[in-house]
Formats: C-alpha cells, structure tokens, sequence
C-alpha cells in the first residue's frame, strides 16, 4: 500500500483548520448546558418524539457553530480566510466569525520580523576557496495574501532563496574581498534575497554575516603570513631608526670636529657616569684613554671622585 506524505504545506493547514480558540469552547460548554437545561423540562412535560428532536438538532447545531466558527487572531496576525475553495480575504486581528464547513482558514500569516538562520557548507569562492559561512536573515510579511497565494510555503522558500543567494555571492568574490568586505557581501546579499521574495509580499531588513570557515591548512599558512608581514614591518622600522640614529651621530660629530676639547669633556662624562655606579666595572682602551689625557693616576683617581695616598 502506497504511503501518503504530508508535506509541511498540507500539515500547516490542517493546523489552521483544528485551531479552536478558548472563547469558541466556552460558547460551546454554555450552549450544551442550555440545550440539556431546555431537553430536561420537555422530557418531563412528555413531549413528543419530533419536537424533542428538533430542538435537539437545533440546540446542537448551534453548539457546534460556535465551536468551528468563532475564530481569534492575535495582534500580529492575519488569517487567510477561503470559501468553497476561492480567496475571500483576511481576517483579524480580533474576534472574527466564519461558516463551518463552507469557510476554511488556511493558514495564519505572522507580521512581525523572523529570524532565519541559512549556512553554506564548502563553497567555492572566485579564487577556488572552499569556505563555510554562517548567516542570519531578518525578514517580515507586508503583505499577507501574496504570501498565501503566490507561494506554496513561503517560510522554506524565502530559506532555500537565502541560501542560493549566500553561494552565488561567495562565488563571486574573492576569500581576501569575503574576509575583509563583510558589510558589502551583507547588502549584496541582502539586495539579491529582496528582489526574489517581493513578488510573494515579503520583504528582507537585514543580513548578517555570523561566522566564515576556512580550511585549517590555509587558516596557519595566513597566519604565518601575517606574521612575517608584521616582523618585516617591525625590520624596516628599525632600519629607519638606524638611520636617524646616524644622522644625529653625524651632526654630534661634525660639532666636535673643530672644538677636541668638548670631544674631551664629553668622553670623561661618559667614563664618569659609568664608574659613579657603584659595583659598576668600566673597561676602557688605552687609545681612549691617552686620547683623553688621563694617563696619570692622579686623573684616574680624580675622575672616581677619590684622592691618592699621602706621601
């Protein structure tokens, strides 16, 4: 025996159709109790057999058409009404009545913003990239019969057009412009999505990038890209500091070459700061040294801040 499938259109429906509000079961408990409040007197006055049946049919028949006939819509709802099969119109939010059996609400359409989430798996990007990204949609229903009418399931279509749209963009760029570009790539998409779902009334806010996954092997040779690039940049930062370095060495001496005394006094002051330090140990060449003129103990001992031994 051939199995039947339901398809997420035809349970949506059957959904829309069995949904009885509280108000609808309150009317029904109340108009039983009227109708077993009206059978008791006439059974005990020994009322005949039609009568007791007609008010039976009535009383029941009344029951069951507030049951399948009182209909509430929430605030953000619109309910798609069809009667013997054509459009009739939207009905709610509020209270709303309809025909048992000659009226069916088939679906419920929600007005306020959805949220859907769509992933491409292993999509090639324009330099043969395979990546995984992530997305979130925010879309809203503004008009109600176009989305009952024009589309079978509006929810799975605008989904399967979000994901279409993801792969065709990633397509088309670049991982380098994909990486870098994510709010372009967000009104591409964005864009594309919109003018797919306007024809069935749905419009598209935003899209979201959430999350792009790219192969662990690419992810390290990035990474050691990026980080020779950063120690390349930190080598020509140095370099230019040698540079300037050597410019100012280049002005310091020109300002000594005419004056060997100051070039003097400024090779004691370094010797000087270097032995006030204590436990510091100064090694200076002897050229250095006689160039200063210090080659006698008296100034070796004057220039630690020490006198030589009485004779």
């Amino acid at each position: 025996m051939a199995r039947k499938e339901t398809t997420p259109d035809s349970s949506m429906q059957a959904q829309a159709s069995a949904r009885v509000p509280g108000i609808a079961q309150v009317a029904f408990l109340v108009a039983l109790g009227l109708y077993i409040a009206v059978l008791i007197p006439l059974l005990q006055a020994g009322a005949s057999g039609w009568v007791i049946g007609a008010v039976s049919l009535v009383m029941i028949g009344v029951a069951l058409f507030l049951l399948l006939g009182i209909k509430v819509a929430a605030q953000w709802e619109k309910a798609v009404l069809l009667r013997l099969g054509r459009f009739r119109g939207l009905r709610g939010p509020g209270l709303f009545f309809i025909v048992p059996i000659v009226d069916v609400v088939t679906s419920w359409i929600d007005h306020r913003v959805v949220v859907t989430r769509f992933i491409a798996e292993k999509t090639l990007t324009k330099d043969t990239v395979p990546v995984d990204v992530d997305a979130v949609l925010f879309w809203l229903v503004w008009d109600a019969e176009k989305a009952a009418l024009e589309v079978e399931d509006y929810r799975a279509a605008i989904a399967w057009a979000a994901q279409t749209a993801l792969r065709e963009v990633i397509g088309q760029m670049e991982l380098a412009d994909i990486l870098v570009g994510r709010a372009k790539m967000d009104k591409d998409l964005q864009r594309i999505i919109d003018e797919r779902t306007t024809p069935w009334g749905i419009t598209v806010q935003s899209v979201e990038i959430r999350d792009i996954v790219i192969p662990q092997g690419l992810e390290d040779a990035m990474s050691r890209q990026a980080q020779a690039e950063r120690e390349r940049q930190a080598r020509v930062i140095l370099g230019e500091s040698e540079k300037q370095i050597a410019a100012s060495f280049a002005k310091a001496a020109e300002s000594y070459a005419d004056n060997p005394t100051a070039l003097h006094l400024r090779a004691m002051n370094m010797l000087y700061e270097g032995l006030k330090e204590k436990g510091a140990l100064v090694i200076v060449p002897s050229t250095a040294v006689e160039t200063m003129g210090l080659g006698g103990l008296a100034g070796l001992t004057a220039l630690a801040g020490t006198r030589p031994p009485a004779e």
